[in-house]
């Protein structure tokens, strides 16, 4: 790994360019499996599904080729990011997340409104705590959009719902989209009195705004503009880790208003198990092992800062 530059100044990010997101590129939840337990079609870009023909579409559009839809593309060179960015951000020296004292409301089983409901005051939670440490940073962070949906639509990232997918973030439109039932379905039928389940995946998609906003993953699309299947895996993994340590993070540092009991942090951690893509050749695995996964999650729940959640600086092995 190249070593990483000096700091980047306030000015200097504030400034800096960022390559537009690949057209189509999202990315997504994968879903839980099912008794008995199956490998997931969890690849990180697949909001429109884990067959091999979205593959190659998903492939092309991530070269700028094509978008969602394999329509050819002619786009302009992105100017490069530093690796610097990632391995080294500002953000990374901000220490702890700053409580904000989040209180959630009930889900109700079976009730849409109830789980917008939770999804959006959760989602105002992050705002604010994501605010403030985006502020330590002196860098400027403005919140996603959210589109919690009950009903078919379509984004910049392609159509929902989509074969297996009740979550994703969107860079192209800075976007989160969660299905108010789906969210429930792909997590095998989990109870939504464990909140903590349907917390985690809400953090784990604002982690990806987060690394947007930082200039994280725009530089993750950059290198995974190679070709070698393994190299975009692996990098596809740094950022999935990292947003799900950075969940963990969230849900550590509001433990005392979202207090986290052993029966709801014992539902999650089998949650992300669940998702685990171990069963993949390497080369497909964008999500990372059961093990990884869940031990990301753990990572930044006992952390006590965002540096705890740099994958970018530690061996391949670490995020396999």
């Amino acid at each position: 790994m190249i070593s990483p530059m000096a700091r980047q100044s306030p000015a200097a990010t504030a400034r800096r360019p960022r390559p537009a997101p690949a057209p189509g590129r999202s990315y997504a939840l994968p879903s839980r499996r099912s008794r008995p337990r199956r490998s997931v079609g969890g690849a990180v870009a697949l909001a429109l599904g884990g067959v091999a023909a979205m593959l190659v579409i998903a492939a092309l559009a991530l070269a700028g080729f094509a978008d969602a839809e394999g329509v050819p593309l002619v786009r302009t060179q992105a100017p490069r990011i530093s690796q610097q960015v990632a391995t080294d951000n500002r953000l990374y020296a901000t220490g702890a997340l700053t409580p904000v004292r989040c209180r959630l409301p009930r889900i109700r089983e079976g009730e849409d409104e109830s789980m917008r409901r939770f999804m959006e005051t959760l989602s105002q939670c992050l705002d604010r705590v994501w605010a403030v440490q985006f502020g330590k940073a002196g860098m400027p962070f403005e919140p996603p959009q959210r589109v919690f949906w009950s009903e078919p639509g379509r984004g910049p990232c392609g159509s929902y719902p989509s074969p297996g997918t009740a979550a994703f973030y969107c860079p192209e439109n800075n976007t989160m989209y969660v299905g108010l039932r789906h969210i429930v379905e792909t997590a095998a039928g989990e109870p939504v009195s464990h909140y903590a389940v349907y917390a985690r995946v809400i953090a784990h998609e604002y982690g990806h705004h987060v690394q947007e906003r930082a200039g994280i993953l725009p530089y993750g699309h950059q290198q995974m503009s190679v070709s070698d299947p393994a190299v975009r895996a692996e990098i596809s993994r740094r950022i999935e880790l990292q947003a799900q340590c950075l969940a963990g993070l969230f849900l550590g540092a509001e433990r005392r208003t979202l207090p986290m009991t052993r029966a709801q942090y014992a539902a999650m951690m089998n949650d992300v198990r669940g998702r685990g893509d171990d069963r993949r050749p390497p080369e497909e695995r964008h999500h990372g092992t059961a093990r990884n996964y869940a031990g990301w999650v753990a990572k930044g729940y006992r952390g006590s800062a965002v540096s705890a959640c740099n994958t970018w600086t530690i061996p391949a092995a670490e995020v396999e």
